[in-house]
């Protein structure tokens, strides 16, 4: 077995913690933020690229009934693939829920009777995050 099988996991584990160096260090400024969404961006994909340039199956196949345990780089590209849709979608709905649930309270606030109104715009900004949840577990599914 090659010594690079076994530095893998902490090279990895490395790209995934530098970015929270600076969140450590507590930088609040709007540069430093725009430097770490950028960072996060560069180590995950870095991380990515480890994964297709080593795949865990090759390392498998030499081991005999790990592989049965561990599985096949396919499969690791689905749970990615799941992993990056349900994140994505919550993203995605903290975004529409930080911009409608402030204006529900307000419009709340000025008239009382327009609740019911008011929480169906939240509620569809949540539903993009269970919709994402739903696609991933199809995901899943099919591995």
């Amino acid at each position: 077995m090659n010594s690079y099988w076994i530095l893998l996991p902490a090279v990895i584990v490395a790209l995934i913690a530098v970015p929270l160096v600076s969140v450590a260090r507590g930088a609040k400024t709007g540069k430093h933020a725009r430097n770490r969404i950028i960072g996060n961006l560069c180590m995950f994909f870095g991380v990515c690229l480890c994964a297709v340039l080593f795949p865990v199956g090759a390392l498998a196949a030499e081991g005999g009934v790990v592989a049965s345990i561990v599985g096949t780089s396919a499969q690791g590209m689905g749970f990615l693939a799941a992993a990056l849709v349900t994140g994505l979608a919550a993203i995605g709905a903290g975004i529409a829920v930080a911009a409608a649930a402030p204006a529900a309270i307000g419009a709340v606030s000025e008239d009382p009777k327009s609740f019911g109104k008011a929480i169906i715009f939240v509620v569809l900004g949540e539903g993009i995050a269970i919709y994402g949840l739903l696609i991933s577990i199809l995901i899943i599914n099919k591995l």
